[in-house]
């Protein structure tokens, strides 16, 4: 049964860069990056816009199984799809993963299926045109994954939808794509606002478009809750519609942004000046701590 949801050098060197994930890679697989947390709250970067956020023993995921770089994106390391599809520590005890849209580097429904019959204690949540697109895939035999997959349906400037599941309380709200008004407008791009263990607020933002009409129409939503940290794609530290909505709309108390094309140098005195003083996920097994309010 699916369950509808009625509330969307100036660059490192290669191989260096290579060496350095590896490394981190290995401490985290090998759970060092976990423990040393223990209850408190920690973002796990994989690659692109995946990352894991962790509280205590409660873990989500977002956008953590795609196959599609367009030449441009950061692909999930071999050593952590094994370990995720496996579900190796520390991605062992997962709760949930989110979806924010149907784009290559965001969601393969080929893998996605084989990742969902391989961890059947683990539920999804995502936007109805991926899950439409798993189940044009899905054979008899996968069915029983449906029972596990929430799809959300939403169009633009829709109601925000909630929804508390056991250690849970999630949110979403669709905001279009980046390109709007001219392109992608069919998108149905998810903002998932999720709250672990009544204790840890983190929003992902997914390809959003920053700005600002976007998150002018729900001004009870933004203002109800501030999460502590946020997950932007990095265009929005770009313009001062991005800042503005980051620091007045959605009012993180940290942000980090995610989304970063492969060319962008790990050297934050390399980047465009504009991003040379904001926190960037750019190599894989990297964690940020989460400071509660």
């Amino acid at each position: 049964m699916e369950f509808t949801l009625f509330l969307e050098d100036p660059k490192m060197n290669p191989t260096r860069a290579k060496k350095l994930s590896a490394t981190l890679i290995s401490l985290i697989l090998c759970g060092v990056g976990m423990n040393a947390w223990g209850d408190e709250s920690v973002a796990h970067y994989m690659a692109n816009e995946a990352l894991m956020v962790v509280h205590g023993n409660t873990k989500v995921m977002f956008d953590p199984i795609y196959k599609n770089s367009y030449s441009n994106y950061m692909l999930l390391p071999q050593e952590m799809e094994d370990a995720l599809f496996a579900g190796d520590p520390p991605y062992d005890g997962l709760d949930a993963i989110f979806i924010s849209h149907y784009h290559g580097d965001h969601f393969t429904p080929e893998d996605v299926l084989r990742f969902m019959n391989a961890r059947p204690d683990v539920d999804m949540y995502a936007p109805s045109q991926a899950v439409v697109a798993l189940r044009t895939i899905a054979t008899a035999a996968d069915q029983n994954i449906f029972d596990r997959v929430k799809s959300v349906d939403l169009e633009y400037k829709d109601a925000p939808i909630s929804l508390v599941v056991e250690n849970l309380e999630i949110e979403a709200l669709r905001i279009p794509h980046s390109g709007w008004p001219t392109g992608r407008l069919d998108v149905a791009n998810i903002v998932w606002r999720v709250t672990l263990d009544e204790a840890t607020t983190v929003i992902h933002l997914g390809d959003a478009d920053a700005n600002d009409i976007h998150f002018s129409t729900d001004p009870e939503f933004w203002s109800s809750k501030q999460p502590d940290i946020a997950f932007p794609p990095y265009w929005f530290y770009s313009s001062n519609d991005g800042l503005n909505i980051l620091s007045s709309k959605i009012g993180a108390q940290q942000s980090v942004g995610i989304h970063v094309p492969t060319a962008m140098s790990n050297d934050a005195s390399l980047r465009p000046a504009e991003l040379r003083d904001v926190d960037l996920f750019t190599v894989p097994g990297e964690t940020r701590p989460i400071s509660s309010h």
